[in-house]
């Protein structure tokens, strides 16, 4: 039996794709990726450098980037144990996207909480005139 060639579509429900950008659009996934850039680094590292994670959710993110083949873990066989990560080749190939958007994120933060900031004050007075 001869399979049709099968044209990825991020839109489509069935789509394997969607699945992979469910993973990558996970904030820790993204913070992981670009803090391990082109370096290599253990845990302690990791969970120092990305603020607000803790290391459940690090050892969780890590092992789903694993599993997805974006990062490598190496384990050093001595007391205490010595693991170090970093990002494969694939992994790497994230970096420059993952990149503009954290830039994209960093440039326009102010933007959006002023967009936020104007919806939750539109938000308020609808409240308010619905009580009046």
């Amino acid at each position: 039996m001869v399979r049709e060639a099968y044209k990825p579509n991020v839109l489509n429900g069935r789509c394997p794709s969607q699945q992979v950008l469910d993973m990558l659009a996970d904030k820790w996934s993204v913070l992981v990726i670009t803090c391990l850039g082109g370096e290599t680094k253990r845990y302690s590292d990791l969970l120092r450098e990305i603020g607000g994670i803790s290391q459940k959710m690090l050892t969780h993110t890590l092992r789903i980037l694993e599993q997805n083949g974006l990062v490598a873990r190496k384990v050093f066989p001595v007391v205490p144990p010595h693991v170090e990560y970093s990002l494969t080749v694939l992994g790497t190939s994230l970096k420059e996207p993952l990149a503009a958007l954290c830039r994209w994120a960093q440039n326009h933060m102010v933007e959006v909480q002023a967009a936020r900031a104007s919806y939750q004050d539109g938000e308020n007075r609808k409240s308010s005139s619905l009580v009046a």
